[in-house]
């Protein structure tokens, strides 16, 4: 395929996910064609998208001898032990390893999870400080005197709050008047608005309807619940980002509620993240597999169509048009029938890539 050495971070004898720095060494090649695959409004078992898709892609390279890549969406593990089961082809055009394809994999879904809890997570941690402390005691916590000239210091995360609230980002620490450290210091959030559910990437139903808070030191119970762990948020941010730079600022950008005065709370006000993408830092890296006919496969990212835009990674399609050149063919498949996921494709994926079929 034209890889090399440092370009590929193996994970066991079958599976292994390819550097994005391979973009930068290609960023002169031409890209290869883009076939996309759809279908009808498919059946609770699925309607043969991926059979298709993979098919296709044994005909171009084991039997056409043309260049070709399949890229597809990683499968959640829930509806793989549920009653639709696994989702790497059929017969034949099937993906392999067809059960560390369908499962654990490189652990891109889990790196998704625990990103996604650690920012849920720390929407109520910061409830319940701002619920027992005055202003004053939480601005020292978060912008604490350094031990070498007793200064504050903000990092660049809070400089973003700083400019949101219209004060100078450079402004010093002690200079804030007591008023705008209690808008600094205090989200406010509403919790009728939190948007941002912890996620599991198995189907528990038990987990979809819950009440948090309920330990003796806490302060305010609430109702909340799990989603599916590619129903996150941080998935569609994953399958939408195009290098760590712009998966940090997506991140970061991510409302998650709003303030008791409609003021939009992102991650970043929360400032986690970037902790939330050094979580995800590797799961940016598309995974190779292969075809039963030895084809190769970049198995990356997997948002639903009805609840994101339903298509693979932007970064997982740039990588194979690229390797695969000018007399090469790149198929990837739109999740869900040609009124979700082709149209998301089209409407989402294209527009943020640049790329179009």
């Amino acid at each position: 395929m034209g890889l090399a050495q440092e370009e590929i971070h193996y994970y066991g004898r079958y599976k292994a996910k390819v550097d994005l720095c391979v973009l930068d060494r290609l960023k002169d090649a031409p890209n290869g064609k883009y076939v996309v695959v759809t279908g009808v409004t498919p059946t609770p078992l699925g309607e043969g998208k991926t059979t298709t898709t993979v098919g296709l892609s044994q005909a171009f390279g084991k039997h056409l001898g043309c260049p070709v890549f399949t890229c597809v969406r990683q499968p959640s593990m829930g509806p793989t032990f549920g009653m639709k089961g696994g989702a790497a082809g059929g017969g034949y055009s099937q993906i392999i390893p067809m059960e560390e394809f369908n499962l654990h994999l490189t652990g891109d879904l889990h790196a998704v999870a625990i990103a996604n809890n650690l920012l849920a997570a720390a929407i109520d941690t910061r409830m319940f400080h701002e619920s027992t402390q005055k202003d004053e005691a939480l601005f020292d916590r978060l912008v604490p005197r350094d031990s070498a000239g007793g200064k504050r210091r903000f990092a660049p995360v809070m400089k973003k709050r700083l400019a949101k609230l219209g004060i100078d980002p450079e402004i010093d620490g002690d200079s804030l008047t007591a008023e705008q450290k209690g808008a600094f210091a205090r989200l406010d959030i509403d919790p009728d608005t939190i948007i941002t559910r912890r996620v599991v990437d198995v189907n528990d139903r038990a987990l979809r309807g819950i009440t948090i808070g309920k330990g003796e030191n806490e302060k305010a119970p609430r109702e909340t619940g799990f989603d599916i762990a590619v129903a996150s948020e941080a998935m569609a941010i994953l399958a939408l980002a195009q290098d760590l730079p712009d998966l940090r600022d997506r991140l970061g950008r991510a409302v998650v509620a709003s303030s008791k005065n409609g003021d939009a709370i992102t991650a970043d006000d929360l400032g986690v993240g970037g902790a939330m993408t050094v979580l995800m830092k590797d799961a940016l890296m598309p995974t190779l597999l292969q075809t039963l006919e030895g084809t190769p496969v970049f198995v990356h990212a997997g948002p639903f169509a009805n609840i994101a835009h339903g298509n693979s990674s932007i970064v997982a399609d740039k990588v194979a048009l690229k390797m695969v050149g000018p007399e090469g063919f790149v198929i990837t498949e739109a999740g869900f029938g040609a009124d979700v996921g082709f149209e998301k494709f089209c409407d989402i994926k294209c527009r943020s890539s640049g790329l179009h079929p």
